[in-house]
């Protein structure tokens, strides 16, 4: 019933086509997204044929002998149709992937599931499958989501910080094409990210500018500015159900003023009245899931956020299909 085939450069245009239509991609599983570090990943990712019909794909990379639900996105599993496959045809689908992986002597396959928030439909069938495959949960990452539609509101400490903010501070937006505002907002978070967690942006400021110039409607900044100087923004990654926030950065001055509270405020507001369901803080773990960095949580609950998990599943090929 099922055929899978490996992606081919030359099938980009049916490629982006499908995950215009599907019920649980978005815009980060475009072609121009995915290939932009290209060069980072050995691109693995797989078209499902039913019936000689395209009904499936799986962004996906390999690593040796490992296929990883690709490693260059938070998050992603097989990309489904608005209608038309059931769980028992969803099951063959997964039956036949494994069977491939097997013939292509791929051993195990790390899976990370799309979190039902950005789903436009519910399409949880592959947990269902990650269970029936005898998969290992190896990893879970704990996001904070506002749910816009019934949203608490701030607490009691972040309403206070948002009515002593100096009226000084302004929120501007910073859209494709933006260069000093992208690059202000580059250098204020790679110190931030630094300073306070010793990390770095998975993005360069070249690559964030490279992206927002492909991407202008789905990806942007928020940014509090006062007297010209950037002193904390948010980059929003921004789908039809849910807008993340792929970067949040501050100044040392920012966070003084707590300026922060301002563009989470504006973020939410607007969001809100155009019909957008959840506004997505991001994982606040450290050690691949095992810490908890519980500031940085109550900080992102206190905006009115609770949890969504974010998961990575591990498959052992070897007789997967057969429990399928």
């Amino acid at each position: 019933m099922w055929e899978i085939r490996r992606y081919r450069e030359t099938e980009k245009e049916l490629w982006d086509e499908f995950v215009s239509s599907s019920r649980n991609a978005t815009f980060l599983f475009y072609r121009d997204y995915m290939d932009y570090h290209a060069d980072r990943f050995a691109d693995h990712s797989l078209l499902g044929y039913r019936k000689g019909k395209l009904a499936a794909i799986l962004p996906a990379n390999i690593t040796e002998k490992t296929l990883h639900s690709h490693q260059g996105l938070t998050c992603g599993g097989w990309l489904l149709p608005q209608s038309g496959l059931d769980g028992g045809e969803i099951a063959s689908l997964w039956k036949a992937w494994m069977e491939y992986c097997a013939a292509e002597k791929i051993e195990k396959v790390i899976y990370k599931p799309l979190p039902y928030i950005y789903a436009g439909m519910p399409s949880q069938e592959d947990l269902y499958m990650l269970y029936k495959a005898g998969a290992q949960l190896v990893q879970t990452d704990l996001s904070t989501t506002m749910d816009l539609a019934c949203n608490p509101g701030f607490n009691k400490l972040q309403r206070r910080h948002l009515a002593h903010i100096p009226e000084t501070v302004k929120i501007e937006v910073g859209r494709a094409g933006d260069e000093k505002l992208i690059q202000e907002f580059h250098k204020m978070l790679a110190e931030c990210l630094a300073e306070r967690h010793e990390a770095t942006p998975v993005h360069t400021a070249q690559e964030l500018a490279l992206l927002m110039q492909r991407f202008p409607e789905n990806i942007q900044l928020r940014l509090a500015v006062e007297n010209g100087t950037v002193t904390a923004g948010i980059c929003e990654y921004i789908t039809p159900d849910c807008v993340h926030c792929q970067y949040i950065g501050t100044t040392l001055k920012g966070r003084e003023q707590n300026v922060l509270a301002k563009v989470v405020k504006e973020i939410a507001d607007e969001y809100v009245a155009k019909g957008v369901r959840y506004l997505d803080f991001g994982t606040s773990n450290e050690d691949g899931g095992k810490v908890l960095n519980e500031g940085l949580n109550r900080q992102k609950t206190s905006y009115g956020g609770s949890g969504v998990a974010y998961q990575r599943w591990e498959i052992s090929v070897d007789g997967a299909a057969e429990k399928l």
